[in-house]
């Protein structure tokens, strides 16, 4: 899809002509805005509507129906029918563990192995000077693909936190002009009882960001999630879990934070990511657990591509279970569900390019998330954005800052079927440098053992 010249610079009002705009993905200020029929009468229909948008200044500043007449001396890029997205928002990654694979990769698959792997790359390599190409290097790849904001675990304890949160804020200020990232510290939840638990919180508190821990059956977990959500609610701060990322149907962190959310009117945001332990419950006790989720308020983060890799996996057998969360139900509960990329090329998921659209074609395949689509575009866009609490974000909308995704794509069937390679970014209505960084770049970094 060529671009025009106008938007190789910093362009004047300019027309988005003959655009189709997932409705899903629309604000309030379009109030005529009706779903078209799917010119090709596709069973993965979505609703789309037909517009043109204007920007100026980096601003949509208008979206018109398709038969509204355009001045035909204002700049225009006819998209021939081409979906326009907002850009993508990634709200649970690993950025400290990313392209770690040439040198640290996962003998069998197994979670137990890439545990083990991770933390002896960990000590062995992650100082600042390892970290940050390598976390830069990712943010690249988000950017390039259309991401706008992103959200990143970072592993804790033994110091690395003092490292990890260093670079993170380094890179929120070489970033801040592209991408919002935020970050979360990655510890098992006894963590907290451990007596330095206090400067974490501190750090984290200082930081601006979210407090986090894992979640796996342990004695007194229940205790253990009452403390840390006082410990956030003293310091007005956020909570994003790794929850019951295992097929053990005993595993329930996530129904103890909807309960103990509940019993303790907890007023900030809480996110679950994984809870891969719902698929292997009864189908009575996986529902009133949904149900709590509901009423509690809790978002949950399905992540299928790394479950998928991990879950049931055991060598010469192929996987009957495979981990991803009940996303449909909990979604019809009226549950927040988001749609993220996790783990990338680490001994965690051995593939991934933090590409949104990756993750939002597989997870409809996966998760069947079709016939039809309905809302689930929002489940990449606004929902992870509300989830990090970015007002504005992953809409669009007259008033909203033209941060699009430009696909050749006509319908999401055509969307679905191929990986869009030939997107166009647009970061306040200017077309971006989308090329993507070549791996060579990792390989002087990651030779060492």
């Amino acid at each position: 899809m060529p671009i025009p010249d106008f938007l190789a610079e910093t362009p004047p009002a300019y027309w988005l002509r003959n655009a189709r705009l997932p409705l899903a993905c629309l604000d309030h200020s379009t109030p005529w805005a009706v779903p078209m029929p799917d010119p090709l009468v596709s069973p993965l229909a979505a609703p789309l509507v037909a517009a043109h948008l204007k920007i100026e200044a980096g601003i949509i500043t208008a979206i018109v129906p398709i038969d509204y007449a355009l001045d035909p001396d204002q700049p225009a890029w006819d998209l021939g029918q081409g979906m326009v997205w907002p850009c993508f928002v990634d709200v649970h990654t690993h950025l400290d563990k990313g392209h770690i694979w040439p040198r640290q990769p996962n003998p069998d698959g197994t979670f137990e192995a890439a545990l083990a792997g991770v933390i002896a790359d960990r000590r062995q390599h992650w100082s600042w000077q390892e970290l940050y190409p390598r976390m830069a290097f990712a943010l690249r790849c988000s950017y390039a693909h259309g991401t706008q904001a992103l959200r990143t675990h970072l592993d804790c304890g033994e110091g690395q936190e003092q490292i990890s949160f260093a670079l993170l804020q380094q890179l929120q200020a070489d970033w801040a002009d592209k991408l919002t990232l935020q970050g979360v510290p990655l510890v098992p939840i006894d963590y907290y009882d451990r007596p330095e638990s206090g400067e974490l919180v501190n750090l984290i508190a200082d930081h601006g960001g979210i407090l986090g821990a894992v979640l796996y059956p342990q004695p007194g977990l229940r205790q253990k999630i009452e403390g840390i959500f006082r410990l956030a609610q003293a310091r007005g701060l956020d909570l994003d879990f790794h929850a019951d990322e295992s097929l053990d149907p005993q595993a329930e962190g996530l129904r103890l934070v909807a309960e103990t959310r509940l019993k303790l009117e907890f007023t900030g945001q809480v996110t679950c990511g994984h809870c891969c332990s719902l698929s292997t419950q009864p189908e009575a006790r996986a529902q009133e657990t949904i149900d709590l989720v509901s009423r509690a308020r809790i978002a949950v983060v399905s992540l299928p591509l790394c479950n998928l890799y991990l879950q049931d996996r055991r060598p010469g057998r192929t996987p009957r279970y495979r981990g991803v969360t009940l996303v449909n139900e909990l979604d019809q509960s009226g549950a927040a569900v988001a749609l993220a990329s996790d783990n990338c090329r680490d001994p965690f998921f051995a593939y991934g390019d933090h590409d949104m659209v990756e993750v939002f074609t597989q997870s409809v395949r996966i998760g069947h998330l079709d016939h039809p689509l309905g809302h689930w575009p929002r489940a990449v866009t606004q929902t992870p954005a509300q989830i990090m609490g970015l007002q504005g974000a992953g809409e669009l909308g007259v008033g909203r800052s033209a941060d699009l995704v430009v696909l050749k794509a006509r319908t999401f069937n055509e969307m679905l079927s191929r990986p869009q390679a030939d997107r166009i970014v647009l970061r306040r209505g200017r077309a971006i440098d989308s090329t993507l960084p070549d791996y060579s770049e990792l390989d002087e970094l990651l030779a060492s053992k």
